[in-house]
């Protein structure tokens, strides 16, 4: 019985047959494939049957059948433009450079995250071709996992909630480099794209099997022929595509950055002409703090204008915690007025928070009420704790502690996170899943 393997291997001439004259002389190999072939008037032109501009179930069971049974990528007719594009004046060229984490072997490029792209929604990633990295951070929730905890490629379950993706270019926070995931144990973006693929319970792949997993795809060597000038699939391109894709999923779009640029400057403490009361003083509240002290204010570790987090810190979520973070991590306190590294964390930027629930490293709050009710109410006296507090304990002598907020300034704080969901982001088409499924 014939393999999947021998499958791809000889769709070739299925496609030659069913693409007709589109390609003269004798089938090629698919090291004579270009990233042409996979553009969407090619395809459509051979498989769109009823000439409507889609394609329908029928002619998404041709098109797949012709490529030995996969899903193949429709890519625009235009390559699609990831480099920077325009940024608020609010947000200056200095603050950028500070705050990229670019590395200087993986400069951003239009075919590097035209290829990322293709990677992250891939299912053949996984050991049995049912997971993606897309399965797990949805765009239309900023790249976020709407479950607590995400499903892996036999139905196991994480162990942490699934983070935001977007702005991860931008995390120099302060002139430091802390790492990624909620525990900081990827060094760079391109360490973080290929644990995922690799561990046990989320994709499940060695890889060394990747790599030749996907030299056989047809779409690949064109791919990365294109990205960098090689056909050959190697775990390093892979990461380094997959962290371009990621490094181009910018947001900076929102309501607040559009009121900031009115404004004028970066002074975030002025306020907007553009917010309603209530935004402004759930503005003044997260930038300047409780009572204008800014210890006691959400910037304190969540440092505008990318709103990410300088290093983990812990924010009384617990006093014994089950998951330690950072403090299951052989490495010296980051901080040298906390003995341990005991419930540090490092969540993702607060862009698009709106969006990204559930909240925790763990998913325990549903809502952004609940997280904003922890930070008033019921902040925990753990010995790392990273939050100037008011107060050493709630009125109900609980023994929990918090910033004290009132009715008004919780629904204000909520009122200007808001302020930070970018909706153009979350519908780019540039970051869109490229592939033809049969579920369309």
């Amino acid at each position: 019985m014939p393999t999947r393997q021998n499958s791809v291997a000889c769709f070739l001439l299925l496609f030659w047959a069913t693409c007709g004259g589109a390609f003269a002389g004798e089938p090629r190999g698919s090291e004579a494939l270009t990233v042409a072939d996979f553009r969407r008037p090619l395809l459509l032109a051979r498989f769109d049957s009823n000439q409507d501009g889609q394609l329908n179930a029928t002619e998404r069971k041709s098109l797949r059948a012709a490529f030995g049974g996969i899903d193949v990528p429709l890519l625009p007719e235009t390559a699609y433009r990831y480099t920077l594009g325009k940024v608020p004046s609010h947000i200056t060229d200095s603050q950028l450079n500070e705050l990229d984490n670019t590395a200087k072997d993986n400069r951003l490029s239009d075919a590097g995250a035209t290829l990322g792209r293709v990677l992250f929604y891939d299912k053949q990633l996984s050991k049995n071709n049912t997971i993606a990295c897309a399965s797990c951070h949805d765009q239309e929730l900023a790249f976020a996992d709407p479950r607590r905890f995400s499903v892996g490629f036999k139905g196991g379950r994480t162990g942490r909630n699934a983070m935001s993706l977007g702005n991860g270019r931008f995390t120099n926070v302060n002139g430091s480099r802390p790492g990624f995931f909620w525990d900081e144990r990827a060094a760079t973006l391109e360490d973080q794209a290929l644990m995922p693929i690799q561990d046990k319970i989320e994709m499940g792949m060695k890889l060394t099997d990747l790599e030749q997993k996907l030299q056989r795809v047809p779409y690949y060597p064109p791919l990365f022929a294109a990205a960098f000038r090689s056909q050959d699939v190697t775990s390093d391109r892979i990461a380094k595509a997959i962290a371009q894709f990621m490094r181009s999923m910018v947001s900076f779009n929102s309501k607040f950055d559009r009121a900031a640029q009115a404004a004028g400057g970066n002074d975030y403490s002025q306020e907007f002409d553009d917010f309603t009361l209530e935004e402004n003083l759930g503005k003044s509240l997260f930038i300047d703090g409780v009572d204008d002290i800014a210890e006691i204010g959400c910037a304190h570790c969540h440092v505008p204008p990318s709103f990410s987090m300088p290093k983990s810190f812990n924010n009384g979520l617990e006093v014994e915690y089950s998951d330690q973070g950072l403090g299951a991590r052989d490495v010296p306190s980051n901080d040298p007025f906390s003995p341990t590294n005991d419930g540090k964390f490092k969540a993702s930027s607060l862009r698009n928070i709106a969006l990204t629930a559930p909240y925790m490293h763990d998913g325990r709050f549903k809502t952004l009420q609940q997280v904003i009710e922890h930070y008033s109410s019921g902040v925990q006296p753990h010995a790392n704790l990273g939050l100037a507090i008011n107060g050493e304990e709630n009125a109900t002598g609980g023994g929990s502690s918090g910033f004290r907020l009132t009715p008004k300034q919780k629904t204000a704080l909520i009122a200007f996170l808001k302020t930070l969901t970018d909706e153009e982001f979350i519908s780019d088409p540039r970051f869109s899943d490229p592939f033809v499924r049969l579920e369309n």
